[in-house]
């Protein structure tokens, strides 16, 4: 047997996880969906965010993206398993892009206040003076702001333009059809458009559809490679 056969096979256990991760993803894409799509946008006042939380605490958490923490952690594995998928083809490129991809999923679970929110509004609902009220309203009104400040928006730069490489290593590799790697360029650049003024939100919610695609691509391979 070969050195490199040899090698490879000592990842197969990797493929099938990082494969597994990947479908898993997308089932809670759908999940995060069904929850938009059956409850409605999430409160856009910082009394809003604390009834919810009192009313139903996990629909407070799904909305402040509970599932997202999954998703990243699960980006993780699918990451480690296309850097040893991809290596061969440009070590240095993966090396990047996997380092890229694992510092905007620290710096997103720096960024998420789904469970400071929830700890606020007990907090507030416990409060016995307006005082007391007062503090608890005016810290709740930063978490808004720390989610969607800097860090998320770095976050979710870094875990955009890692995968865009990855994609393209995919394309100077013989391990990944040329398919699966346009798809993922295509879902990644439109991920990006959400910086744009007036369609950008809306590219960005089109590109969930081209990521789920990719994922489910990606895991098809994995699982063969496994």
């Amino acid at each position: 047997m070969k050195p490199s056969e040899t090698a490879d096979s000592a990842w197969k256990s990797l493929y099938r996880v990082g494969g597994t991760a990947a479908l898993i993803i997308v089932v809670l894409y759908a999940i995060q969906i069904i929850v938009f799509v059956a409850w409605g946008p999430p409160p856009s006042t910082v009394i809003g965010w604390f009834t919810l939380f009192q009313n139903n605490r996990l629909l407070g958490l799904l909305d402040l993206d509970l599932l997202s923490l999954a998703d990243y952690a699960l980006m993780g594995l699918m990451f480690l398993a296309l850097y040893a998928a991809l290596r061969r083809a440009s070590e240095s490129f993966m090396a990047i892009a996997t380092t890229l991809a694992f510092e905007g999923i620290a710096v997103y679970y720096a960024s998420n206040t789904a469970f400071s929110m929830l700890s606020l509004s007990d907090q507030y609902a416990a409060a016995t003076t307006d005082a007391q009220r007062s503090i608890f309203l005016a810290a709740g009104q930063t978490m808004p702001a720390i989610y969607q400040g800097t860090a998320f928006d770095v976050s979710y730069v870094l875990v955009s333009v890692a995968p865009l490489i990855m994609s393209a290593v995919m394309l100077r590799s013989d391990i990944f059809s040329k398919t699966t790697a346009y798809v993922g360029i295509l879902a990644n650049v439109l991920g990006l458009a959400l910086f744009l003024p007036v369609i950008g939100l809306l590219l960005s919610l089109i590109s969930v559809v081209g990521l789920a695609i990719w994922y489910i691509l990606i895991a098809r391979r994995l699982f063969q490679l496994g």
